[in-house]
């Protein structure tokens, strides 16, 4: 049995450490999206990316320059994208599909679809 002088101290700690695992476990709107692109400092990330086809994948621009998303075979073309606006395009099909920014066609990316 706990005595009544350490019980304010253990109420405490117990309250402590529920905040703190709070902060560390990632909530769902902090988990990354496995489908997703991020468009940032000129460069798509991760690139290349691997999804299942059937899988839709979304690019978000988090640069403060607009961007686009265009297929090297014109299956797909984002218009520009300013900072957090988004593009998503479904892939049926297996294959390795080649992307660039029309703006800056030094920014290409990979998708590979299994």
């Amino acid at each position: 049995m706990i005595s009544g002088r350490y019980r304010p101290w253990l109420t405490v700690v117990g309250v402590a450490l529920l905040w703190g695992a709070a902060i560390c476990m990632p909530s769902a709107a902090q988990t990354p999206d496995q489908n997703q692109i991020v468009i940032q400092e000129f460069m798509f990330t991760p690139n290349p990316l691997t999804v299942k086809a059937g899988a839709t994948v979304t690019w978000v621009n988090m640069d403060d320059e607009p961007h686009t998303v265009v297929s090297n075979t014109a299956l797909f073309r984002s218009g520009a994208l300013d900072t957090k606006e988004s593009f998503s395009f479904k892939f049926a099909q297996p294959g390795t599909y080649h992307f660039t920014c029309s703006i800056h066609p030094r920014m290409v990316g990979v998708i590979v679809v299994q």
